[in-house]
């Protein structure tokens, strides 16, 4: 086993709780103190979850030692006791989950972080949510960070105030109510039958469940399932999250880009976990419904593209597109799939963050009638006599400011369509070798993935289509607008996202093997089952009761 020798993984849980209880006792009008508070916190935050990252990814000293690190909180016994758990899979979303927050703050210092009460205080304790939830072993406390991240999550989504937020925000905190309640039925179902709510314990319990008590336990897995797949935003339930992340301030929705990838880490987690292939006759228990589920939401989310009128409702939409992907890919029930899926998830969630934050500059300059003029300019053209002088105009000079926003806007646009040289035509490229690669030389791809495989080009093609018409609406039609004054701490997390997204292109191998070691892990849960059953003697994991 990794030889956890410090407190490092319990680090990024309660360091952004102490950091923002505190900044709740600092006085609201020192705006500056409370930034250089959070930004410090989360590059440590940061820094943990990189040498976590490192730690799981570590190779094993011994033959039988795990890649699975267990810090058993007030030195209880597993399963009695909270335990706190990292391996290759938690510790890549605590990197990226940093990653995001460190690009939302930096950008809401420009203004954002002034326009509501205690900003830094519940970003931070929404960070305490997200890492809990990818950090803990047992369903009880992933309860417990769920419904932490949300309440954050619910002050986030109506910070600035104004109409359309409120209404959408009471929408949103609507239907993730009705999720949590699902989540807690779900949970204590699975009590009810297995006698215990720690997710290894629950892995080896499971397959001696009893035939009687089989329906009650699809139930409560279902019930558990829908309440995942609704923060997720598979379609149907995903209707709420374009018009909710739509609206909110554009830091917020930078970092809500990470939010729907926690259900769909829950999702991943648990459905290979509680019911793998092999280990009770429910597997693979609910794995069609996350096919045809996430193929449903990638075509929808296409549709959505296409159809959406301001750039903001693209960028909600390319949500879906991004969730339904990932939801698919592990509905497939192949380790392959999963790892390209593992990577188009980094990608395409740095992209969507940057284009969030791209959104509010690029409207800045803009009237609030330039979409419908420009689609009245392109489908009706303009009547009256040419101007001839302006024919004869070659080209005018484009000011720095927009053009370094266009090239951020086109950087977003490949990564998001798949299109090469970027990180998301890699992304798209591995998903679509893994979809035709079959185990054995006689196997035949079948007709779902050939379907997830056509959905994945018409959504990449779709998008594609989108951003184009957006981009030549906001730089290209010969509209008057005002060049938006924009401030190099609002371009710069945006191009170091956009960077992000070029340094997964340039370390695309090492990368792809660490999430191809990543989906085996997943796949082949008796190791992490092993490693936080293991007893105290056999784990190297500190113990939380004592130093």
């Amino acid at each position: 086993m990794i030889a956890w020798t410090d407190h490092l993984l319990i680090m990024p849980v309660v360091l952004p709780l102490v950091t923002g209880t505190v900044m709740l006792l600092i006085d609201e009008r020192r705006h500056g103190l409370k930034a250089a508070i959070n930004i410090g916190a989360i590059i440590a935050l940061t820094g943990t979850g990189l040498a976590l990252l490192g730690l799981a990814n570590a190779p094993p000293t011994e033959p039988t030692a795990t890649q699975v690190g267990v810090y058993r909180l007030g030195d209880w016994p597993v399963p009695f006791g909270i335990v706190l758990v990292v391996d290759r899979l938690a510790a890549l979303m605590l990197v990226m989950t940093s990653v995001l927050a460190l690009a939302s703050v930096v950008f809401s210092l420009a203004r954002w972080h002034r326009a509501g009460a205690h900003f830094h205080s519940l970003f931070q304790f929404l960070l305490v949510g997200l890492n809990g939830a990818f950090l803990t072993g047992d369903l009880f406390n992933l309860f417990v960070f769920f419904e932490l991240l949300l309440a954050a999550s619910y002050g986030l989504m109506l910070h600035g105030s104004g109409t359309a937020r409120v209404q959408a925000g009471l929408h949103y905190i609507a239907v993730n109510l009705a999720g949590s309640l699902l989540f807690l039925i779900g949970v204590s179902l699975l009590y009810a039958v297995a006698g215990t709510l720690n997710m290894a314990d629950l892995a080896t319990r499971i397959p001696l469940i009893p035939a009687s008590d089989r329906m009650l336990l699809e139930v409560g897995a279902a019930a558990l399932g829908i309440a995942f797949l609704v923060k997720a935003g598979m379609w149907p339930l995903g209707f709420w999250l374009p018009s909710a992340y739509s609206v909110a301030t554009p830091p917020v929705a930078a970092i809500f880009a990470i939010l729907s990838k926690v259900g769909v880490y829950a999702v991943l987690r648990l459905s290979l976990l509680l019911f793998s292939e092999g280990d009770t006759n429910l597997a693979p228990f609910g794995q069609q419904w996350l096919l045809y589920g996430g193929m449903a939401t990638i075509a929808f989310g296409a549709i959505g593209v296409l159809a959406a009128q301001d750039t903001a409702r693209l960028a909600g939409f390319a949500v879906l597109i991004s969730s339904g992907t990932v939801l698919a890919a592990i509905g497939t029930g192949h380790p392959g799939v999963t790892a390209s899926a593992l990577f188009y998830l980094i990608s395409s969630t740095l992209a969507i963050s940057a284009f969030f934050l791209l959104v509010e500059l690029i409207e800045r300059g803009r009237g609030p009638g330039a979409d419908i003029l420009a689609v009245t300019l392109e489908v009706f053209g303009e009547e009256g006599e040419v101007d001839v002088e302006a024919v004869e105009e070659v080209g005018i000079a484009t000011p720095v400011t927009l053009a370094v926003l266009g090239l951020s806007f086109i950087g977003c646009a490949l990564v998001l369509a798949g299109l090469p040289p970027l990180s998301g035509f890699i992304a798209k490229f591995a998903l679509l070798t893994a979809l035709l690669s079959t185990p054995g030389a006689e196997a035949v791809v079948s007709p779902a993935s050939w379907a997830l495989l056509a959905l994945l080009i018409v959504s990449g093609l779709a998008t594609l289509i989108a951003m184009s018409r957006a981009g030549m609406r906001v730089f290209w039609i010969p509209l008057e607008r005002a060049v938006p004054q924009v401030r190099l701490v609002e371009l710069a997390p945006i191009a170091a996202l956009l960077l992000a997204c070029a340094v997964l292109t340039v370390r695309a191998e090492p990368i792809l093997q660490y999430v191809q070691a990543t989906a085996r892990s997943v796949h082949n849960p008796h190791t992490y089952v092993r490693g936080v059953l293991a007893t105290p003697s056999e784990q190297s994991a500190p113990r939380g009761g004592d130093s």
